[in-house]
């Protein structure tokens, strides 16, 4: 058993660059159901406690489920933590690991559609507290939260701002799907969906559908597929600059009342 738990902690850590290990702190919150939530922060560089800064939720896949507190630093997220990105978008990083059995929505991301879970997922809702918790304690700017995922965690992303449509200033799901029942409770924050074509995982359809009901409520969304392009974009995704200027520039006090 430990030669096990030693060569996943050996894979982790060849998986998840050096600087990110040390960039992103590692962090255990402690909800009031007794449970734990893992997860990395990365604070604003030169970070001048007087000011404000915008703090981005990045929801990991399925692959980087776990209880290493690691894994989820694997895909996508490190291009936030470049040198370049850190003076340019100085901001608050907060990186949750969701344990193995369970998911940010607990749905089968293999089918055509899917109806919102009546509660949120464990994880999910434990994440929420989180940040609820962070906004009190560091200097977040909280008509800056910034909510972004992959894969699982693009599910997560739209589950995330239906529940909770107030609290976020934008959003960037990748390879996700959502309720799009749900399109009328979300139409007026600002979103930039991305998807592969050829997607053999999370059908492309999942996105399309979702920015066709956001556009028939009034939304105004943004959309990017890649039409060479399979599950894993997000290497792609994140390192678009232009996706890292819109994003940054959002804020809940442009959304409408």
């Amino acid at each position: 058993m430990k030669k096990i738990i030693s060569l996943t902690l050996f894979v982790a850590i060849i998986c998840v660059p050096v600087f990110a290990q040390i960039t992103f702190e590692k962090h255990t919150y402690i909800p009031k159901e007794g449970d734990s939530l893992l997860y990395r922060l990365m604070r604003p560089l030169n970070n001048d406690e007087s000011q404000k800064y915008a703090l981005v939720l990045f929801l990991h896949g399925a692959g980087e489920r776990g209880n290493d507190n690691s894994l989820q630093l694997t895909n996508g997220v490190n291009n936030f933590a470049s040198n370049l990105n850190r003076k340019l978008f100085p901001c608050y990083v907060v990186v949750p690991q969701c344990e193995k059995g369970y998911r940010w929505v607990e749905t089968d991301w293999k089918l055509p559609s899917h109806t919102m879970p009546d509660t949120p997922s464990v994880y999910l809702n434990y994440t929420i507290k989180l940040i609820d918790s962070l906004i009190k304690t560091l200097n977040i700017d909280p008509k800056r939260i910034y909510i972004t995922g992959i894969s699982m965690g693009g599910f997560g992303t739209w589950d995330a701002i239906s529940r909770w449509p107030k609290k976020f200033a934008a959003a960037v799901p990748v390879c996700g799907g959502a309720d799009t029942s749900k399109a009328d409770i979300i139409k007026d924050i600002p979103i930039w969906a991305f998807h592969g074509e050829k997607d053999q995982v999370v059908l492309t359809s999942r996105s399309r559908n979702m920015i066709q009901a956001l556009k028939k409520a009034g939304g105004n969304p943004k959309y990017t597929e890649y039409p060479e392009l399979g599950h894993n974009i997000w290497g792609k995704v994140y390192t678009n600059q232009d996706l890292l200027i819109w994003l940054f520039s959002q804020t809940l006090a442009n959304q409408k009342k």
